[in-house]
């Protein structure tokens, strides 16, 4: 019986990492991955976080060129499920995102942030959301957020659609 635990809390354990790296079951997605990688412009290492102001991600696409389809944000939103909800005053692992457009970073009432997210002095417009999406770690280093990031330009503009108005 307690092998039968034991082998459920491996399974739970690696279907949560898998939520949170933003895993996918298409087995092409590792490889384009790794070329996006391999050919999108590098950040400096040892520069720090971006400041609050600058929207440039690593990739080099910029927010205005694309446009968000909801219904497909939807569907992305289901990487951020397993921590996240749009409801109001619903915190999980991570803070509601509800009316997150505008919101100060840090800011949510109820959730126990990370010093480093709460004096970022970031403010969640579209253009910073879809930097942070990318790669969170390099926008807040010290998060507590574990999510890896999304480097497929379309679903970061297609969730912040669906943030936007999850209804």
């Amino acid at each position: 019986m307690v092998r039968y635990k034991a082998l459920a809390g491996v399974v739970a354990l690696s279907a949560l990492a898998a939520a949170c790296s933003g895993g996918d079951s298409d087995s092409s997605a590792p490889a384009e991955a790794a070329s996006e990688t391999a050919t999108a412009p590098a950040a400096p290492a040892d520069t720090g976080p971006p400041a609050a102001d600058d929207v440039a991600t690593l990739d080099g696409v910029e927010y205005a060129s694309l446009t968000g389809d909801k219904t497909a944000g939807k569907l992305v939103f289901a990487k951020c499920r397993t921590c996240h909800v749009t409801d109001p005053g619903v915190n999980r692992i991570g803070p509601s995102l509800a009316a997150i457009v505008g919101h100060e970073a840090g800011a949510i009432k109820g959730f126990n942030y990370t010093d480093a997210n709460k004096n970022s002095g970031i403010t969640w417009t579209e253009d910073k959301l879809f930097q942070y999406f990318e790669k969170p770690q390099r926008v807040i280093p010290k998060t507590k957020m574990i999510f890896a990031g999304l480097p497929d330009a379309q679903q970061r503009a297609d969730l912040i659609a669906y943030l936007k108005d999850p209804s």
